[in-house]
C-alpha cells in the first residue's frame, strides 16, 4: 500500500471535464490505481467507495483542514493518505486527546494498587482541616465533576481568552507550575455534582501520577521519574516510538492537551483500547479499568473516564462524535481542531483524523467520520 498526499489530479482532471458545449455537468472522473493505492487491497470496504468517503475530508472546504487519515480494521492499516507537507513521520499535536491517555495511565495506578478511585484525592494542597477539596475523590476527577471553578474557554459576557484558565494556566501566568494553577482553583459545586470539562482537570491528575510515583519537588526528577513510567507501562508496550510527551518548568507533564504523535502512533493508542488494553497477546491495563472509561459518568452520558462517546449528551451541551451514525459503543478521543481518535469495538475499527478546523465549524468534519464509521459491517 502507498501513501499519498492531497491528490490535485482527479480535480484537475474533472475541471477539464466539465469544460465543453454541453450544460449537464460531467461525472467525475474514474480514479486511478495510483490514485487509489493508498487504500490497501485488504480494506473490507472497495477502495473507489472507501476512497469518495475519506476524499471529502480533504478536499471539501466545509471539512478544511484535514492533514492526516488512516485507518485500521483489524489491526492492520487499510487506508492512510495525508495533506501536503505532511507524512508517516510527522508528529501532530494531541491538543485534548491527550486526556485519555492521561485515562489510562491513571489506571495503571489504580490497578497497581497505589491509587484508589472514590478515596479522596491526593493532593497536598487539598489536605488542610476545613478545606472542601479535600472531599474530591479521583473518581470525581477523571468524570470531570471534581465542583472545581475551572473556565476552560473563553464564555461571552464571561472571561475573556486571556482570562479563560485553560490559557493562563498553559500560556500565561500559570505556565511555570500548571498543577499548582490548577490546583489553587476554589469550589463552584459540590464534588459530583456538575461537569465541567476542563484541561486543567487533567493536569491535576498528571501531577497526582507524578506525585505517587515520587516525592521528590526536583523538576528535573518529577519529569525523568514520569517519563519512565510513561515509557514503561505505555509507549514501548505499544511500540509508540514516535511519541513525546511535553512538561511545564515544575516537570509536570501536560496531560490535558499537549502530547506530539505520528498518526501511527496514535492509531497504536486507540487500538489499544479496542482491544480493552492488551497488545499482540499481552495484558497491560486491565480490562475492567477499559470499561471503566468507556462507561458513561454520573453526568454526562457522553462522558466517559476521560474519553467521550457515541452518546446522546443533556440538552444544551454540544453533541459530539455522531450518536444518529452508529453505535454507541463506539468511543474517541477527542482534541481542539478536531483532532480524532474514533474506534468501534463492534466493527474492529479505529480512525485517526488529524488536522486543524475551528472548533465552533467541527460538525461536517465529524459527520464524514461517522459516514466512515457505517460502512464498516460489524465484525463477528
Amino acid at each position: 500500500m502507498h501513501k499519498i498526499k492531497i491528490a490535485t489530479l482527479s480535480a484537475f482532471a474533472f475541471s477539464l471535464s466539465s469544460c465543453g458545449a454541453s450544460d449537464e455537468p460531467a461525472a467525475p472522473l474514474k480514479k486511478t490505481a495510483e490514485e487509489l493505492a493508498y487504500i490497501a487491497d485488504s480494506s473490507p470496504i472497495e477502495k473507489a467507495r472507501l476512497d469518495t468517503a475519506i476524499s471529502p475530508l480533504f478536499e471539501d472546504p466545509a471539512m478544511s483542514e484535514t492533514r492526516a487519515v488512516l485507518i485500521m480494521h483489524r489491526g492492520e492499516i487499510i487506508a492512510e493518505r495525508y495533506g501536503e507537507g505532511y507524512d508517516e513521520d510527522t508528529r501532530f499535536i494531541s491538543w485534548s486527546m491527550a486526556k485519555s491517555f492521561t485515562g489510562a495511565l491513571v489506571g495503571f495506578l489504580v490497578a497497581d494498587g497505589r491509587l484508589v478511585l472514590d478515596d479522596p484525592a491526593p493532593v497536598p494542597a487539598w489536605q488542610r482541616p476545613g478545606d472542601p477539596r479535600g472531599d474530591i475523590t479521583l473518581r470525581q476527577l477523571i468524570h470531570m465533576s471534581s465542583g472545581l471553578d475551572h473556565t476552560e474557554v473563553p464564555e461571552e459576557n464571561g472571561k475573556t481568552v486571556y482570562e479563560a484558565d485553560t490559557n493562563r494556566m498553559l500560556f500565561l501566568d500559570g505556565s511555570g507550575d500548571t498543577a499548582a494553577y490548577a490546583e489553587a482553583r476554589p469550589m463552584e459545586a459540590e464534588p459530583g455534582e456538575k461537569f465541567e470539562y476542563s484541561t486543567a482537570t487533567s493536569i491535576i491528575l498528571a501531577d497526582i501520577i507524578t506525585r505517587t510515583l515520587t516525592k521528590s519537588e526536583d523538576p528535573k526528577v518529577r519529569r525523568d521519574t514520569a517519563m519512565r513510567f510513561i515509557r514503561g507501562r505505555l509507549l514501548e508496550p505499544l511500540g509508540m516510538d514516535g511519541t513525546y510527551f511535553e512538561f511545564d518548568a515544575n516537570g509536570t507533564f501536560l496531560g490535558g492537551s499537549i502530547i506530539q504523535a505520528t498518526a501511527r502512533d496514535y492509531a497504536k493508542f486507540g487500538e489499544f483500547l479496542r482491544n480493552n488494553g492488551a497488545r499482540k497477546g499481552a495484558q497491560h491495563l486491565p480490562v475492567s479499568w477499559v470499561q471503566f472509561m468507556r462507561t458513561s459518568s454520573a453526568n454526562d452520558p457522553a462522558y466517559g473516564g476521560h474519553i467521550w462517546l457515541n452518546k446522546k449528551r443533556p440538552e444544551g451541551r454540544n453533541q459530539v462524535l455522531f450518536p444518529d451514525m452508529a453505535s454507541d459503543t463506539v468511543f474517541g478521543a477527542l482534541g481542539h481542531l478536531g483532532q480524532q481518535i474514533v474506534v468501534s469495538p463492534d466493527q474492529k475499527l479505529t480512525i485517526v483524523r488529524l488536522g486543524k478546523t475551528q472548533d465552533d465549524v467541527l460538525r461536517p468534519m465529524s459527520d464524514q467520520i461517522g459516514r466512515i464509521v457505517s460502512l464498516f459491517p460489524t465484525s463477528k
